[in-house]
């Protein structure tokens, strides 16, 4: 999927003053523009609306099984599922952030615009989890219901480390997805090395403790992967040491992307 046209490439120059001291300075701005300009750009792709329309639906779904008469009122189990759906859904809007640039050549234009490799990939990255969040919007939905009709009432604590965790996860998926998408000029290719590496660190340790029976350091291993620390999100507990891993991973994604557009820009 296409996510930034050639003339999304050109930033006004006039706005971004050529003086290393001021270009530092001014970074996050070139960054906010490019993700706005990718934002939008996910509004006139159909691979985006349909991958909102079935995360959506798949999301009704599993909102059914927090939704019955007799049921405590919790989300815990939408929020699971939502993190499986995101695992599919996240690969596929990426695959083309910058996979897409390299294929048809639109990289070179946004290379000679006043910005620098770290804009570029904090503004796809910016944008991307933009658009996330817009998936997630709706979803919002459920809360009112089961506030309006649950008894007894909702406890709002769970949720918000609920949807706190989603964004953590969200901005690791997405970080895994832009880099696997600037290795390759194949979409499809950027897609499923994204997927790839989503599982190793979050499905296969799931499938491996719910499955298996592990020793202790097995174990403790496990639990350092993406589903045991988001779990304690979906539990309501908001434990600083998994947020410091979903912004470390993250950080560490972002920068080695960064790291591959400087190797291929000199190439």
């Amino acid at each position: 999927m296409s996510t930034m046209t050639q003339t999304d490439a050109s930033v006004p120059a006039e706005v971004l003053p050529d003086t290393p001291r001021r270009r530092a300075a001014f970074s996050f701005t070139r960054a906010r523009v490019l993700a706005r300009r990718e934002l939008l750009a996910y509004f006139v792709s159909p691979i985006a609306y349909v991958a909102m329309l079935l995360f959506l639906l798949a999301c009704g779904f599993a909102f059914m099984q927090d939704f019955k008469p007799g049921q405590p009122a919790m989300m815990r189990h939408l929020f699971e599922w939502m993190l499986w759906f995101l695992t599919f859904i996240v690969p596929v809007l990426c695959m083309g952030a910058l996979s897409q640039e390299w294929a048809t050549g639109t990289m070179e234009t946004l290379m000679t615009a006043p910005v620098s490799d770290a804009d570029v990939v904090l503004g796809k990255f910016m944008g991307a989890v933009g658009f996330v969040i817009v998936l997630l919007a709706p979803t919002l939905l459920y809360v009112v219901l089961l506030m309006a009709y649950a008894t007894p009432r909702l406890d709002l604590g769970p949720v918000f480390s609920g949807y706190l965790g989603m964004l953590c996860v969200s901005a690791l998926f997405v970080s895994v997805s832009l880099f696997c998408s600037s290795l390759t000029r194949s979409q499809v290719v950027a897609a499923v090395s994204a997927f790839a590496i989503l599982g190793v660190i979050t499905i296969i340790p799931w499938l491996v403790g719910a499955w298996t029976s592990l020793s202790g350091f097995s174990r403790s291993l496990v639990n350092q992967l993406v589903y045991a620390r988001y779990s304690d999100f979906s539990k309501g507990m908001i434990d600083s040491s998994n947020i410091v891993f979903f912004v470390g991973a993250t950080a560490v994604f972002l920068f080695v992307t960064n790291k591959v557009l400087e190797m291929r820009r000199w190439k």
